[in-house]
């Protein structure tokens, strides 16, 4: 097995003031994967280095395909909806299954396409200290297309036009990519810069409140905090509030049964919390857009997208705003 490796991670921003030392690429709504090609075997580890391989087998093909090579490479799992954009509602159906037959059937229905954007290493030889663009046409080189698996072009100059177009199209936003930066395993580099058009920020899941009226019986509202940044020993989980919308009926049950065996008598956040409030283990990871952070430092208008089980709560900070 080849030696693993964490994403190179971006920082929240704006468009930098220096476009042109920066190539930019679509922000794709999915799963970060490390994929490891080898003796036509394919690997696949999450942020947090997860084995996720087996809940991708289309993927497989890619080993197959390109067998000739020893390869690592960097990308994002996604799914496609109906309309042609990246869901990830609909990632969230392959994500959480374990069971071989499950996911054999569902691949059928939800397939996904892994989007390469980066090289780490070719036959042996690491590129990690390579400039970005040197990676980049390596990787090009490489012509890895496929039914599940893309390498998109990338855009080089200024990247005001590829934002408007993907605020046109409903995406996420954007990645900037400083041209002469190298490959920082389980950084997050200010090389590399996410421009977003909806405020996300992912958050544990320390508790819940009934719901009322409708959602009498279920869930009402997730209760999340994030960590200090500090690698203090005891890092307190900040209270962010509460998050009641974003939820199917589906969702509620899920979350509701796989809370059961986490709950627990003691709040796990610093601080005060709502009446009524029931407390759970922190160690789920939720994905979340918002409008921005109060003044009394929690979400407003929050809304749920997702679990996150590629996360290690342990890592969930609050994310700065975009400078």
């Amino acid at each position: 097995m080849m030696q693993l490796f964490k994403p190179m991670l971006a920082k929240a921003a704006r468009l930098p003031a220096d476009q042109e030392n920066y190539s930019y690429e679509i922000k794709w709504d999915g799963i970060r994967a490390i994929a490891y090609l080898e003796k036509k075997q394919l690997k696949l580890f999450s942020r947090n280095q997860l084995d996720i391989t087996a809940q991708y087998p289309e993927l497989q093909q890619l080993a197959l395909k390109h067998q000739q090579n020893s390869l690592i490479l960097d990308g994002e799992i996604i799914t496609f909806n109906a309309q042609g954009q990246p869901s990830f509602e609909l990632l969230q159906k392959r994500m959480n299954l374990s069971s071989a037959k499950s996911i054999q059937q569902i691949c059928q229905t939800v397939p996904v396409t892994y989007i390469i954007f980066d090289l780490l290493a070719n036959d042996g030889r690491l590129l990690l200290e390579e400039r970005y663009t040197e990676r980049r046409a390596k990787l090009e080189k490489l012509r890895l297309s496929g039914l599940h698996w893309q390498t998109p072009a990338y855009q080089a100059g200024t990247g005001i036009t590829m934002l408007k177009a993907t605020k046109s199209l409903g995406l996420e936003g954007i990645i900037a990519k400083r041209l002469n930066s190298p490959y920082l395993p389980g950084k997050r580099s200010g090389d590399w810069l996410k421009i977003k058009h909806i405020a996300q920020q992912e958050l544990v899941i320390g508790g819940w409140v009934e719901g009322q009226g409708k959602r009498t019986g279920t869930i009402g509202a997730l209760l999340v905090g994030y960590y200090d940044p500090a690698p203090a020993r005891n890092r307190q989980l900040n209270y962010a509030g509460k998050v009641g919308s974003g939820f199917s009926e589906d969702t509620l049950a899920m979350l509701k049964q796989t809370f059961r065996s986490l709950q627990r008598s003691t709040s796990p956040f610093a601080g005060p919390t709502p009446a009524g409030a029931i407390f759970i283990e922190p160690n789920l990871v939720g994905q979340f857009e918002f409008t921005e952070w109060t003044g009394n430092n929690t979400l407003r208008h929050p809304v749920f997208k997702g679990l996150r089980p590629d996360k290690d709560p342990r890592t969930v900070v609050r994310e700065p705003a975009p400078t």
